[in-house]
């Protein structure tokens, strides 16, 4: 469940959202590593999609659109809403797996910026839209440009053509170089992680340059990193320590140390998709596993949720069986809001902090704060355990109470055991493969077919048959793609050669259909509920 403020007005949420930027995604072909790329980016996207449709609660991706720049730059999916509309996305990818994947053409340098700009100027022309048909409206906009071409050259040429453009509206413009490599599944890939400074790196004008494996897996994660929060206008999380332990830092009012943290998922929980082992468990039913500290941390728009901490414990000290719960990641903050310098000592001291619980084998044991109470009832309180690891997060869990204990027996393991029965046992343990560690990447549970098909209706195919992709090389396929909001920018001819569209392409400047007032009421009234 995503955190921060929420964007509608009316009576407060139990839940505060935080609404992700729409998404521009600009696929570049280039012949002849389209080949080798297709496949793979239409499966990671097939995937990632079946994920981001299916999950309860609010969306967790507002708006999303797809270009292709070939010798010339093409929508094929103008911007939609990302919840319920599968059916459109699966057919937008099947578009991307027929494009042509042998042969040549002669691209023009300036496809890419006039992608870019198309783009920009469909959100505009799509957020006046949003704002005068609905409260909910869209300020700025994401674009990704994915390409199997030199990543540096790329930047160069989107930095020369877009010079005299205006990208006010734009919060971010990324270009993902996919990589020839392959991914070693030795390994737990996080979308969180950062990339190294060989991987990521700011050229210019605020283009950042990332590069990632083509594979499947690598594809997927880069994807997935969209559903995080990544919502820089306030720390999620206030971690107080006691402030005898140091010296010589600043201290929050009460006179202990604080570190602001950011909050973020681990993993999505089975109970906000369909289908699961979970699936029947609502993320507000008490049964379910949704996390009491995301739930507070969603709040806590005003004043920061608070974890103090109030013991150490030896590593070796808990028993896995009292805690419960989804696990979440504290990391540092990058909120905006703060100076430098304070952003910077707040992430020494986080640094700091994992350091030394590493190298004294230590677990912090906090105390949630209640955000406010009833003064004729004192609030419950949450107790959390706080693991760090090597890299710079910790990871939080919430642990156990008096109140919530069963009575369990446990006696104590008989010394020696039978030798027939010993000798039957090992020989069953030896015949497992021992691996090292635990990959989860290496374990599938076909969550995204079953995902996939919860979406196909009885009565319809999704995907084009073999009739259509026929009469498409004949230049007779008629798309039923959503028209485009705005007529294209006009395209550089090849000299001596005029231009030449389809005319399902012509056609799909003229218009554009708007969803009814209704409808967007309807989705607005699902995904940011009144309450009870």
């Amino acid at each position: 469940m995503y955190h921060g403020r929420s964007t509608g007005k009316g009576p407060s949420t139990p839940m505060q959202i935080y609404q992700q930027p729409p998404r521009l995604l600009i696929v570049q072909v280039a012949l002849p590593s389209w080949a080798d790329t297709c496949s793979n980016l239409c499966e990671a996207l097939q995937n990632f999609f079946s994920l981001a449709c299916s999950l309860m609660g609010p969306s967790r991706m507002s708006l999303f659109s797809l270009y292709v720049v070939q010798n010339q730059h093409e929508c094929i999916l103008p911007f939609v809403q990302v919840k319920r509309n599968f059916a459109r996305l699966q057919a937008c990818i099947s578009e991307l797996r027929m494009l042509q994947r042998e042969g040549c053409f002669r691209p023009h340098g300036t496809s890419l910026q006039l992608a870019v700009q198309d783009g920009l100027q469909q959100f505009k022309q799509y957020s006046r839209h949003m704002t005068t048909g609905a409260s909910l409206s869209y300020t700025s906009l994401e674009i990704t440009v994915l390409t199997s071409q030199p990543g540096k050259e790329v930047v160069k040429q989107l930095e020369e053509g877009l010079k005299d453009t205006d990208l006010g509206r734009v919060r971010r413009l990324q270009v993902v170089e996919i990589t020839k490599g392959d991914l070693a599944y030795t390994d737990s890939v996080s979308p969180a992680e950062e990339p190294s400074s060989d991987e990521s790196s700011i050229l210019g004008t605020d283009i950042d340059l990332q590069t990632i494996d083509n594979d499947v897996v690598s594809m997927e994660i880069f994807f997935k990193a969209w559903l995080h929060n990544n919502g820089t206008d306030q720390e999620h999380i206030h971690l107080l320590l006691p402030s005898q332990c140091f010296s010589n830092i600043s201290r929050s009012r009460d006179d202990s140390m604080c570190l602001k943290c950011d909050l973020q998922e681990r993993l999505l929980s089975p109970s906000l998709l369909p289908g699961t082992a979970d699936g029947s468990l609502r993320m507000d039913d008490p049964k379910g596993d949704f996390s009491t500290l995301y739930q507070m941390a969603s709040q806590s728009s005003a004043s920061r949720y608070k974890l103090r901490v109030i013991k150490a414990l030896n590593s070796s000290g808990i028993c896995e069986s009292l805690t419960y719960g989804l696990p979440f990641i504290l990391r540092p903050t990058s909120c905006w809001q703060l100076d430098w310098d304070e952003l910077e000592t707040n992430q020494q001291h986080f640094h700091a902090l994992c350091h030394s619980l590493l190298k004294r084998e230590w677990l912090l044991l906090a105390k949630g704060e209640p955000l406010s109470g009833d003064s004729l009832r004192q609030p419950a309180s949450t107790f959390y355990v706080i693991v760090p690891s090597r890299s710079p997060t910790l990871l939080v869990k919430a642990v156990a109470t008096r109140e919530l204990m069963l009575p369990s027996p446990f006696p104590l393991l008989p010394e020696d055991p039978p030798d027939d029965s010993l000798k039957i046992v090992e020989s069953v343990l030896d015949s497992l493969e021992l691996e090292p560690t635990y990959n989860p990447l290496q374990a599938w549970s076909h969550l995204y077919s079953h995902l996939s098909s919860t979406f196909i209706r009885p009565q319809g195919r999704l995907h084009p048959s073999s009739e259509s992709r026929a009469l498409r090389k004949a230049g007779q396929f008629q798309t039923n793609r959503v028209r485009a909001t705005v007529a294209p920018l006009p395209m550089t001819p090849t000299p001596g050669r005029a231009p030449q569209m389809p005319a399902a392409h012509k056609s799909s400047s003229e218009a554009f259909f708007w969803p009814s007032r209704k409808e967007v009421r309807e989705e607005k009234e699902e995904e940011y509920p009144s309450g009870p």
